[in-house]
């Protein structure tokens, strides 16, 4: 099911979104003792890493990781993992314990195999994974036309991630596959202005995933889908 909550202001969004976000973790934490958080980059989240950081949670006990990340060092400023080191892993988010995608391998197509060990440290399902959407109707490093999206999409591939060569964006990437994005307790979807709002509304009216890979989370059932979406 997918549910649609739209607000007057990027304030209210955050407010709302990290009062969810807490909220399910705080709930896995009492019930297993441990919660994990998938998060994507760009420049959209970093309000809701801000806040993240500062609210009151055990983070010693929380598990992060990131949806995709482009397979640069995390000193360079395209890396999420960065993002992330900058912006959440700050104020009380300092004890959460962070699970990165990028290694030492030269591209993500080598690096993938070491990189799956290394999520076996993070708590599956995902009690709470947030995903963004490009304009070309990408999710994850999930894009349109690229040569291995067929394989990131392979419900069936046993693979928890993947690398991919975008045809609309620069540097190889590496990203959680869909069956791993699904793998998930509950999905939220961050959208910030009108052209997002056209292209989430496009992406309802259409079937083919490889057109535009966010159907695939749109129009499954396996997972609820709420979207957080304001104009501006």
């Amino acid at each position: 099911m997918v549910t649609l909550n739209k607000y007057a202001t990027s304030e209210l969004l955050v407010e709302d979104l990290t009062s969810h976000i807490v909220n399910e973790l705080t709930k896995a934490i009492q019930i297993k003792g441990q919660a994990s958080i998938a998060v994507s980059g760009g420049k959209t989240p970093i309000p809701l890493f801000i806040a993240l950081s500062e609210q009151n949670l055990d983070w010693s006990r929380v598990f992060i990781t990131l949806v995709d990340d482009r397979w640069v060092d995390d000193t360079d400023d395209a890396s999420n993992e960065k993002l992330v080191m900058t912006y959440l892993l700050q104020n009380k988010a300092k004890l959460a314990n962070f699970i990165g995608l990028k290694n030492s391998c030269n591209n993500p197509f080598d690096g993938a195999s070491i990189t799956e060990k290394q999520l076996d440290k993070v708590p599956m399902p995902f009690d709470v994974l947030i995903l963004g959407m490009g304009e070309d109707g990408h999710t994850a490093s999930l894009f349109p036309g690229a040569a291995n999206l067929a394989a990131g999409l392979d419900m069936k591939s046993g693979r928890k991630v993947i690398g991919m060569t975008p045809l609309t964006a620069p540097l190889d990437r590496i990203t959680l596959t869909l069956p791993t994005i699904l793998n998930s307790h509950n999905i939220y979807l961050h959208l910030v202005g009108d052209s997002k709002m056209s292209v989430l509304e496009q992406a309802e009216q259409g079937k083919d995933i490889n057109q535009m890979p966010v159907r695939a989370i749109l129009q499954q059932d396996k997972v609820n889908v709420t979207i957080f979406w304001t104009a501006a």
